[in-house]
């Protein structure tokens, strides 16, 4: 029986194991199908502390992960088939490994952006295609870019992206926006915004040096056009992985797990959450990594009182 497993190796995972290994906890990570989360999908990381010259995302993640393993981290690579978190230990089937019991459960398994799943989008990610502005704005300081999508968070990463860009525009499917009125009304306001309504996008075209247009159909005539752009914000929702618990773990209406305010822990004693999977707003490495520490803070704490093995006989 394990002390603790953490699931997931993104900001969040890593960090939580990092600290949970530097406390003598032993903790077994496990790997999905993506080691290190969405970042190992981005080219240069600019906004985390520590590196004034920036970092590539997938050595950040990389360096990481070694952080944790220094300290005593166990990886396994797997896939969670079956979770039972009705009573202690808490029972875990992973495919490739096989049964795992534990005391305490981490949750990290993060939150994959919603693609729209054409042609040249997956092949330029980190090459002109992003999911977040936040992120990657910077990176297009005076160039005219796309955004995809007609929520609140479109408008919200569109107005963001004016920041940077000398022309956002955005594209989406339909006539109508889902966004909030008080959200179009500040998009419409700003000058650099401009609007290709009623059209879906069909592929992601590009050339040697990354992103140059986004082919999109007019709904209303079938007419076939290529918008040119520098880079292309795909804004249109995040889906947190969480399907795997079957409703073991109390999540709100999207799917992202509730937690008590203030803390990591979820509705189940000894399990607790961090990460994207539990984050719809800020979405960011480093707020990530921070939920991460304060987990493995949470299941220190929660084990200190809790444990059902004496681990003292076994250390």
């Amino acid at each position: 029986m394990e002390k603790v497993v953490v699931l997931g190796t993104g900001p969040a995972g890593l960090t939580a194991a990092i600290y949970l290994a530097r406390a003598n906890m032993k903790p077994v990570v496990i790997e999905g199908d993506q080691p290190g989360g969405q970042l190992t999908l981005t080219t240069e990381v600019e906004n985390f502390p520590g590196f004034p010259n920036g970092v590539m995302g997938p050595e950040l993640m990389e360096n990481m992960r070694k952080q944790a393993e220094r300290f005593g981290a166990e990886f396994k690579r797997g896939w969670v088939t079956n979770i039972d978190l009705s009573k202690k230990p808490f029972r875990l089937d992973v495919s490739g490994i096989g049964e795992i019991e534990t005391e305490s459960l981490i949750l990290s398994t993060g939150a994959s952006a919603k693609l729209l799943n054409i042609p040249g989008e997956k092949q330029n990610i980190g090459r002109g295609v992003s999911t977040c502005a936040t992120c990657d704005g910077f990176f297009f300081r005076g160039k005219k870019v796309i955004i995809v999508g007609g929520g609140d968070s479109a408008m919200e990463e569109a107005n963001f992206l004016t920041k940077f860009a000398s022309e956002v525009i955005i594209v989406h499917r339909r006539d109508e926006l889902r966004a909030s009125k008080i959200m179009q009304d500040r998009a419409r306001e700003n000058a650099k915004i401009s609007w290709k309504l009623n059209k879906t996008p069909l592929e992601v075209m590009a050339g040697e040096n990354g992103v140059t247009g986004l082919k999109v159909k007019n709904n209303e005539t079938n007419e076939e056009e290529i918008i040119e752009t520098d880079g292309i914000f795909v804004a249109i929702g995040h889906k947190p992985n969480t399907s795997f618990l079957n409703g073991q773990i109390d999540t709100d209406e999207t799917g992202y797990i509730n937690v008590v305010p203030g803390t990591t822990e979820t509705n189940v004693p000894g399990v607790f959450a961090c990460g994207d999977v539990q984050d719809k707003k800020y979405r960011q490495a480093i707020t990530a990594a921070g939920t991460g520490c304060m987990a493995a803070l949470d299941a220190e704490r929660y084990l200190e009182g809790n444990a059902v093995h004496d681990w003292s006989q076994s250390s």
